[in-house]
């Protein structure tokens, strides 16, 4: 790997941190070994290196310089504006994080006896009925830890029921067009074959369509409500009557639940399991490698077949574990989940009550419909109606009069000052652009952001040339992605090794 990091037009020659070795500096001070009276190592020989681990000998002021540099460099909610549309990257309230670093939370061991932990199972007790009542459902689980692992586990429940009361747990779930690109994979991995059900001209999906292909080896429809167009499902009542007059389930993606908080509960339209994204709707942190949290909630059909185990509070209002449950498929994480985040969750819903969580979704959905009404005279709306949350362009108007696509309009949003939204994504619509501004951005910087957009559209129809070779601030400049994808360095090894 070279220590010069080039850009079109400009050229940043920075060592990066094993190649600024130089030998005999250290940024660390050891303790001396723990010796015997002999002044001899007691450490096993199958336990002590035949030779010397190689590692960057730079000095303390190099490495903090080396990371605070690398933290300059890199983007992130709190320094803009990150419209990433489905992933819902919205601002993590600061008090969530005062409230997680709470000793009694932070410190805690997961291991610690119950009567020790009594305020953390109050809290994960309480959160569960927070999210139940949000959500219009009469059991949940805190257990999975992301979004794509509560699908994996909310299946996981249908599949265990409809094997103890039918004898089989079917063949097939139905999966629309619209839905989570996770969806399908997670029909895979508890065996099932995806029926693929085509959204219609308006954007959401048929009853008709559905009462086609369902029969008795369906096993559910897996229905993202509002969908990755960010259209709201209205047929979902008579969709879910469907799927249950032939003894199926209907499983929802509850990834985009910030667009109904406080308006709407997916229980209520006859949705039998959902997961939340608590990282998406209730402003835990998104992105870098998790933690997320993925809560699965169910009716009570599902409920007894739930992960154990489960937080019950007596009569005298303490609380305890239980893991009696038969029929419950077990463990899906260790401990109590990323109880980290279920307190920044908990603070989220605390903080805003009933009517703040209503009025974040309100304006998470003015936001998108007002991207959509500024944006629509310069980029393709797919579908050009009242959305959801997000609103999905395309880059048709720029392709037939520019070679500027997709990909350029997204470097280019880089040199802007601005992280690219979702592209390419929902796979339904050709070079899509998926925008999800939430709630908490102001419409100030909503201008700025049409404003960059309509920059964008200018440049590429007087002068595509910067915005094809976009972008040029960065201290990289486009990546060779197959490359990236087939060939990635993932750790750094001494020359020669």
């Amino acid at each position: 790997m070279s220590g010069t990091l080039a850009t079109r037009g400009l050229s940043f020659k920075e060592p990066l941190i094993f190649e600024a070795s130089t030998p005999g500096r250290t940024a660390h001070s050891l303790p001396r070994s723990c010796n015997d009276a002999a002044g001899t190592v007691t450490l096993p020989d199958g336990l002590l290196r035949a030779s010397a681990p190689r590692w960057p000998e730079v000095s303390e002021l190099e490495a903090v310089r080396h990371f605070v540099r690398l933290s300059q460099q890199n983007y992130g909610i709190d320094v803009g504006f990150f419209p990433l549309g489905s992933c819902t990257m919205k601002y993590n309230p600061k008090v969530n994080e005062e409230v997680a670093r709470f000793p009694g939370f932070a410190a805690l061991h997961p291991l610690a006896p119950t009567g020790w932990v009594q305020g953390a199972l109050k809290l994960y007790w309480e959160l569960e009925r927070y999210l139940m009542e949000i959500a219009g459902f009469s059991a949940v689980t805190l257990q999975p830890a992301a979004g794509a692992h509560g699908e994996f586990t909310g299946l996981r429940l249908i599949k265990e029921h409809l094997t103890h009361t039918e004898g089989t747990p079917r063949k097939k779930v139905l999966v629309p067009d619209t839905a989570h690109g996770t969806n399908p994979a997670t029909c895979a991995m508890n065996g099932y074959k995806t029926v693929a059900i085509k959204s219609s001209d308006h954007g959401v999906v048929l009853p008709e369509d559905v009462a086609r292909a369902m029969d008795e080896d369906v096993a559910a429809i897996m229905v993202t409500n509002p969908n990755t167009l960010g259209l709201f499902e209205s047929h979902i009542a008579e969709i879910a009557a469907i799927v249950h007059a032939k003894g199926g389930y209907v499983y929802g993606d509850g990834a985009n639940m910030n667009a109904l908080l406080g308006r709407a509960r997916p229980g209520d339209m006859g949705v039998d399991v959902m997961h939340l994204n608590l990282h998406k709707t209730f402003s835990t942190p998104h992105g870098g490698g998790g933690p997320g949290s993925g809560p699965v909630l169910v009716n009570d059909a599902l409920a007894p077949y739930l992960p154990v185990p489960r937080v019950v509070r007596g009569d005298d209002g303490r609380f305890s574990l239980t893991s009696d449950r038969p029929l419950s498929i077990g463990r899906v994480k260790a401990f109590f989940g990323n109880f980290g985040m279920h307190v920044r969750a908990y603070t989220y819903i605390r903080e805003l009550g009933r009517e703040g969580l209503k009025e974040a979704s309100d304006m998470a959905v003015l936001n998108a419909n007002y991207l959509r009404v500024r944006l629509a005279e310069r980029y393709h709306v797919v579908h050009d109606r009242a959305c959801m949350h997000e609103v999905v362009l395309t880059d048709k108007y720029q392709r037939r009069d520019t070679p500027v696509g997709t990909r350029d309009i997204a470097k280019a949003l880089i040199d802007e000052g601005f992280h690219p939204p979702t592209m390419f994504f929902p796979i339904c619509v050709h070079n899509a652009i998926m925008i999800e501004p939430t709630e908490t951005e102001s419409r100030d910087e909503l201008d700025r952001f049409v404003a960059a957009m309509e920059r964008i559209d200018d440049q590429a129809r007087l002068d595509p040339e910067p915005i094809l070779n976009a972008p040029r601030l960065p201290i990289v400049g486009r990546l060779d992605e197959t490359r990236a994808v087939r060939q990635p360095i993932l750790r750094w090894q001494p020359d020669g090794e």
